[in-house]
């Protein structure tokens, strides 16, 4: 049940219209499509999408996806980087089997990530004109990953804050808590895999590494559940 259930609508209305803005301006804006470089990141990026954990205490998953996202915001026009990004979290929100689609969540998450998308892309290429190739994937790759990693956790915050109830100040704190080692494990992967120029078996060897880091996530979650679950018990 919705704990503000007009304020969240409202929100969510509202980032649902800052997403569809971006995709519009970013296939408004993008000309040269890299069809040969984005179709393989884009399997790839939904396959790493359903790897995915749930955050311990909050109405919210994680998957594995980012590094891809990333590669795609550096590498690709805009639009095919909202094209990875918005499908990849959609398929992220697709329930598993004998769960209930929720269309808001679904609405809210691509709408997120559009804008998370757009904002690091801007970032990113902006900065990148005349700039060496080593310093754009080095330095501001991680820069426009900072700025998808606020957008990100801030919304989530807001959202679940008018949905669940709690202080946004606390549930972010939560979150970064949880999930900022993926985003900097994230934006390093896919610095690494931009020097070393993009090809599909560099992102096999991210899928890789990310599977590995879904693994240790999902171990790591379990086990904090539990012990909390031990700790109430008492």
């Amino acid at each position: 049940m919705s704990h503000n259930p007009k304020k969240a609508n409202a929100f969510i209305a509202a980032i649902a219209v800052i997403g569809i803005c971006s995709v519009a301006n970013g296939f408004n804006q993008s000309a040269n499509w890299h069809l040969q470089e984005a179709l393989p990141l884009f399997a790839i990026a939904v396959a790493a999408s359903r790897m995915k954990v749930t955050l311990p205490g909050l109405t919210g998953t994680m998957s594995v996806n980012l590094p891809f996202v990333l590669i795609a915001v550096a590498g690709l026009n805009l639009a095919e980087a909202l094209l990875v990004g918005c499908a990849s979290t959609a398929a992220q929100c697709w329930p598993s089997r004998g769960a209930m689609l929720k269309p808001a969540q679904l609405l809210f998450n691509v709408s997120s990530m559009a804008s998370a998308v757009a904002v690091g892309w801007q970032v990113f290429h902006h900065g990148a004109n005349g700039q060496p190739a080593w310093l754009a994937a080095g330095l501001l790759l991680p820069l426009a990953g900072l700025g998808f990693f606020l957008i990100q956790t801030v919304s989530v915050s807001i959202v679940i804050a008018l949905t669940d109830g709690g202080l946004v100040r606390k549930i972010w704190s939560t979150i970064v808590q949880m999930t900022f080692p993926y985003f900097v494990l994230s934006a390093g992967v896919a610095s690494m895999a931009m020097a070393a120029r993009q090809a599909w078996p560099v992102f096999l060897l991210v899928l890789l590494v990310m599977y590995g880091t879904y693994r240790s996530f999902r171990v790591y979650f379990r086990r904090e559940v539990a012990a909390k679950a031990a700790t109430a018990a008492k």
